[in-house]
């Protein structure tokens, strides 16, 4: 088995004519690269014209005597989605990217050192290489959105809208390769017997653990979505709460305030009697001061605090995230 990085004819002529698997990844090649490649392994004219069109949806085509598989990874380094073409024969799988995907290159060391027994094994490497190459996107994904949660729950602002906005554009592309990718590996024995070369019953345990790893990814994605709107709607309940913190407390200045108003109002009617019958200091400090603003204080004070108001907020107290919660 040998593993190659750049096309050379006389070699791969060379390795088909004794029947040696080969892997070929190949790096950005342009369209005659892939003509080139498409003449010496006989791709169907669909094919070739598909690897040269990046931008597809997971899919897994088959021909005559070999497939094309679509397949996304992600670079770990900056969590870009990786766009994949694998070709598939009995005789050797053809990879075809245009930007780098660290997993798979770390793979395509590890086949380079360590030759797998067969054909199987080595697609299953690919495949598993670019499944795994998720999960410290995941976990990226995973520690924001904790950070952001702990966030909103301590001081809701308007720059964490922007956050969960710029988190769920780059969860959403991803979510939606796993999930394609995840319904396509659903049947594990299809797949297989899409891929030439391939037997059932040799790769079928490969294949199912390729699966696994491909419905826990979209599980999780789907997951990490949820809490992005869960978070949205966190922070609207916060910020509901702040705003009627706001509203409890300009309603208990006015309402302070009502008695004095009552008492401005009614001993400013010009009427005769009060004119004529209410006068001096001690008319003014009982009936003015004492009934007019002591007595309705104290009444208002003593209603507050049976109703709790006195003693802690109106609305709701504010929210506490649990330490055990995931």
């Amino acid at each position: 088995m040998r593993t190659l990085e750049r096309i050379d004819a006389s070699e791969i002529k060379e390795l088909l004519a004794r029947g040696e698997f080969f892997w070929l990844d190949l790096d950005s090649p342009g369209p005659d690269v892939i003509d080139e490649m498409a003449g010496l392994l006989g791709w169907h004219p669909l094919a070739v014209e598909d690897s040269k069109e990046f931008g597809q949806r997971p899919k897994l085509d088959d021909y005559r005597d070999h497939a094309l598989l679509v397949f996304y990874g992600v670079h770990a380094p900056d969590g870009r989605l990786v766009e994949v073409h694998i070709f598939v024969s009995g005789d050797w799988v053809v990879t075809v990217r245009r930007a780098p995907c660290e997993h798979l290159l770390e793979q395509r060391r590890i086949v380079s050192d360590r030759p797998p027994a067969t054909e199987e094994d080595v697609v299953y490497a690919i495949l598993d290489a670019l499944t795994d190459s998720f999960a410290p996107c995941l976990e990226e994904f995973d520690a924001e959105i904790e950070s952001l949660e702990d966030d909103i729950v301590r001081e809701p602002n308007d720059r964490q809208v922007g956050e969960i906005l710029r988190l769920r554009r780059r969860v959403g592309p991803v979510r939606k390769v796993a999930v394609v990718q995840r319904d396509m590996f659903t049947s594990v024995g299809d797949v297989i017997d899409h891929l030439p070369g391939l037997e059932r019953d040799d790769a079928r345990d490969q294949f199912r653990d390729v699966s696994d790893h491909l419905h826990r990814t979209a599980d999780v994605l789907e997951s990490q979505r949820d809490r992005l709107s869960g978070a949205l709607q966190i922070y609207s309940s916060m910020s509901d709460n702040r705003l009627n913190k706001v509203t409890e407390r300009l309603t208990l200045v006015a309402t302070v305030f009502l008695p004095l108003t009552f008492t401005v109002g009614f001993f400013g009617q010009n009427f005769g009697w009060l004119v004529n019958h209410v006068g001096g200091l001690g008319s003014f400090l009982i009936w003015g001061i004492g009934i007019g603003e002591v007595l309705p204080l104290v009444l208002l004070y003593l209603v507050f605090r049976r109703a709790g108001w006195v003693r802690g907020p109106v609305v709701s107290a504010p929210l506490r995230k649990r330490v055990e919660e995931d």
